[in-house]
């Protein structure tokens, strides 16, 4: 009999699932909370197929990279079975961390503590509900284990996290320049000196590989649309925080006005116990069901921003490519005051600033290297005939004005 659990995925076809401490991570609550967190926020405003959830991509990633051992196995790289099962535990826990809207929530409701730091903080938590059976998955993704290639395959520039992300994302959301060969990337996978490497005949993969990532940023996370929506969350959680502290009774679920209430950051989450008990307990619903509830507060400012993202009416958005001028903002914040009846600094919470900075390839981070038949290793950037390095590595800076719409 097959000793394990075979889940549909829609982007892979069937998800091989060994029963023991694997199945065991997929069951765990703190595992089955990604299944109410969308894998990309907001960006169902712009593509309303993009429903998928971090669930979903855990799956995938462990997919990918049960693929990838077999893959390294098959090419004489020894990993023993306790190391495989380990890197798998891994990929399964990678974004445990996550919360609602996760970057939305990085910049409001949590600060100066990352979500990578908060996946390590649940990771030890299931740890200790499985009895330590997860000391080397952690030690891995710590990347304190000797076999450093094991960590290069959760966490660099070419891992399975972002090999599925690219294929996930192209596929919910219908932009096909995301749809990058997974399965050849994987094959092409080999180690050298404990590093990962790429084999020649994979080259031209990683080039699209990389160019696909650049377009899917641009096309999907960064989308001007997807940025103006984020900014009305933000915007709105800010405000909620601002009448909290001055003694507002606002709608809020336990977990959801924690947060509210009390500035979090790393500090918080070693002092108090709750902060990590709250935040677990927070997904899509908390948000949601607040929204609905502020869209008819006494608070002018709360109800429209609420009400802007239930009933999609989005701050309008100008993409500028130099920073936007001190005069300019104090005139539109001006006409915003005139406009809603509102205070000249109330106006903040109706418009925001950004400056997004975003690149191809970082030279500077772990590099993808290219592996030739006599031997030589080039990085990517040095091998690739059409991607030169200053190509690869040129940050595109785009200046964000968002505001509400008059």
């Amino acid at each position: 009999m097959d000793d394990s659990k075979i889940i549909s995925d829609p982007v892979f076809g069937f998800i091989k699932i060994p029963h023991g401490l694997l199945l065991d991570i997929v069951r765990h609550p703190l595992i089955q909370r990604l299944t109410r967190i969308k894998q990309l926020g907001l960006a169902s405003v712009v593509y309303p197929g993009a429903q998928h959830t971090r669930f979903q991509h855990s799956l995938g990633a462990f997919h990918l990279m049960s693929e990838a051992i077999t893959s390294l196995g098959q090419k004489g790289i020894f990993i023993f079975d306790s190391e495989a099962e380990a890197v798998e535990a891994a990929i399964l826990m990678h974004d445990i961390g996550h919360g609602p809207f996760s970057h939305v929530l990085e910049n409001t409701l949590i600060h100066d503590i990352s979500h990578e730091e908060i996946s390590l903080m649940m990771m030890e938590q299931i740890n200790r509900d499985m009895n330590g059976s997860l000391n080397l998955a952690i030690n891995i993704f710590k990347d304190k284990y000797p076999k450093r290639f094991l960590h290069q395959l959760i966490s660099s520039q070419l891992d399975m996290d972002r090999l599925d992300y690219l294929r996930r994302d192209s596929f919910f959301t219908g932009v096909n320049e995301g749809n990058i060969g997974s399965a050849r990337i994987i094959k092409m996978l080999n180690v050298i000196d404990d590093q990962l490497v790429v084999e020649a005949k994979g080259i031209y993969s990683i080039e699209n590989y990389l160019t696909s990532r650049r377009l899917m940023y641009w096309q999907v996370y960064l989308h001007k649309t997807a940025v103006a929506c984020e900014k009305v969350l933000i915007n709105t959680l800010k405000r909620a925080k601002q009448l909290v502290r001055e003694g507002h009774a606002l709608f809020a679920s336990p977990a959801l006005l924690y947060f509210l209430e009390n500035e979090v950051d790393a500090r918080i989450f070693e002092e108090d116990d709750r902060a990590l008990a709250y935040y677990v307990q927070l997904d899509d619903n908390d948000i949601w069901s607040a929204l609905k509830v502020w869209a008819t507060s006494d608070d002018k400012i709360l109800s429209i921003l609420s009400t802007d993202i239930i009933d999609r009416r989005l701050f309008k958005v100008e993409i500028h490519e130099e920073s936007i001028q001190q005069e300019q903002l104090e005139t539109l914040r001006e006409k915003l005051s005139t406009q809603f009846g509102i205070s000249y600094n109330d106006t903040q919470y109706l418009l925001s600033v950004d400056m997004i900075r975003k690149d191809m390839y970082d030279v500077n981070d772990d590099h993808i290297s290219i592996l030739y038949k006599d031997g030589t290793i080039k990085d990517i950037a040095e091998a690739s005939e059409i991607l030169n390095v200053s190509l690869l590595s040129k940050k595109i800076v785009k200046y964000y004005l968002c505001y509400q719409r008059f």
